[in-house]
């Protein structure tokens, strides 16, 4: 998939190192310590997941490079799962700091949700500090849904959502 400046492709078994690389940058995952990892068979076994997603629903995470460079610069996509009861989809990006304030990650979100199945509802669960991320999640249209807060493995995560669950 191409945006203005962006190509996202399906996670592969080469991306191991980049996930790796990203996914232990404490600024990176600052908001999310538990999604942190120190080791390259941890980021194996992510990748792995990853594309077991897409085998099994055809749609998941992208890996995400500037259009013309080999560099992974982030992650962005959709998972399936749960809130409560009810099956959503779970808006994800993570870009590596030093393209923070871009652009990108939302340019990889307007993309991403430009080509989603049309149920169920989308989600973005939101650290309350994490400001820069809530914009990305306004500016792709989802709305603040405080019902649906919940408190996950890193404290309270606040709720964006495309529709009214």
């Amino acid at each position: 998939m191409l945006t203005e400046r962006l190509t996202l492709r399906r996670p592969e078994e080469g991306d191991v190192d980049a996930i790796l690389r990203i996914h232990s940058d404490r600024r990176a995952c600052e908001h999310n310590p538990s999604d942190m990892i120190t080791v390259r068979a941890e980021a194996a076994d992510r990748c792995r997941a990853w594309q077991e997603h897409w085998e099994r629903h055809g749609y998941g995470y992208w890996v995400v490079r500037r259009t013309g460079s080999p560099r992974v610069i982030g992650f962005c996509g959709l998972k399936l799962t749960r809130l409560g009861d009810a099956p959503v989809l779970n808006l994800f990006y993570r870009f590596e700091p030093a393209v923070w304030g871009q652009g990108l990650a939302g340019e990889a979100v307007a993309a991403v949700l430009a080509d989603v199945p049309p149920e169920p509802p989308i989600i973005a669960r939101i650290r309350p500090a994490n400001v820069a991320s809530a914009r990305v999640a306004l500016r792709a249209g989802l709305v603040r849904a405080e019902h649906l807060d919940t408190v996950g493995e890193d404290g309270p995560d606040w709720v964006y959502a495309s529709a009214t669950l």
